[in-house]
C-alpha cells in the first residue's frame, strides 16, 4: 500500500507546481518514487509496472493538455513511458532483495541520469528543436543539465528519506523494545 502511496505523490509532484503557479525546475518525485515502487513489485508483476507507468502517462497528458496547452500525441511520449517501465522493473531486480545505501544510491544516480540520457535524446532525436548534428546534440545535452542537476538531487533526497525512513523506524522500535524488555526507563 505505501508504494502505491509513494506513486501517487510522485505523480502528484509533477503537478503541484503548476497548481501552485511556480516552477518547478525539475524538482520532481518521480526517480525515488518509481524506484520505490518499483522496488515493492512482487516478482513478475507486469501489472503493477503498468500501473506506474499509466499514472506518469496520466500526469503527462494533463500537464500537456491543461497546462501548456499542447496537442496530446502518444508518439511524443512513447520512449519516456518505456524509460519509466525499465525504470521499475531495474528497481524490481536491483532493489527487491538488497535495498544498501550503496545500491539505494547507485538506483538513483542510475535513475536520473538515465532518464537525462534518454529524453534528451529523444528529444535531440524526435524534434527539430536542435540541429541533428553532433554539436546540436551536445546542445541538447546542455541546456538540459540544469534540470539533470536538480532531478539528481532531488532523487538522492527523496531516495534516502523513502528507503532509509522505514529502516530508522525499524531500528528505534528495536531500540525502544529492548529498553522496554530491560525493564529500564528511556531517559
Amino acid at each position: 500500500m505505501a508504494a502505491y502511496l509513494v506513486l501517487v505523490l510522485a505523480a502528484l509532484s509533477r503537478c503541484l507546481p503548476h497548481w501552485m503557479h511556480t516552477a518547478s525546475y525539475g524538482l520532481t518525485a518521480v526517480g525515488a518514487g518509481m524506484l520505490f515502487f518499483g522496488s515493492r513489485l512482487q516478482a513478475r508483476s507486469r501489472w503493477q509496472a503498468i500501473a506506474a507507468v499509466l499514472a506518469m502517462a496520466a500526469t503527462d497528458y494533463y500537464l500537456t493538455v491543461y497546462v501548456y496547452s499542447f496537442p496530446f500525441a502518444i508518439s511524443s511520449y512513447a520512449l519516456t513511458w518505456v524509460w519509466y517501465a525499465a525504470l521499475v522493473l531495474f528497481a524490481s531486480a536491483f532493489l527487491r532483495s538488497s535495498r544498501t545505501t550503496v545500491r539505494v544510491t547507485a538506483a538513483a544516480i542510475f535513475s536520473a541520469t538515465g532518464f537525462f540520457l534518454w529524453n534528451n535524446g529523444t528529444v535531440w532525436l524526435g524534434s527539430h528543436m536542435y540541429p541533428h548534428t553532433l554539436a546540436g546534440l551536445g546542445t541538447c545535452y546542455a541546456m538540459g543539465l540544469p534540470f539533470y542537476r536538480n532531478d539528481l538531487a532531488c532523487t538522492l533526497l527523496l531516495s534516502g528519506a523513502l528507503f532509509g525512513l522505514p529502516v530508522l523506524v525499524r531500528e528505534m522500535n528495536e531500540i525502544l523494545h529492548r529498553i522496554g524488555s530491560n525493564g529500564s526507563r528511556p531517559i
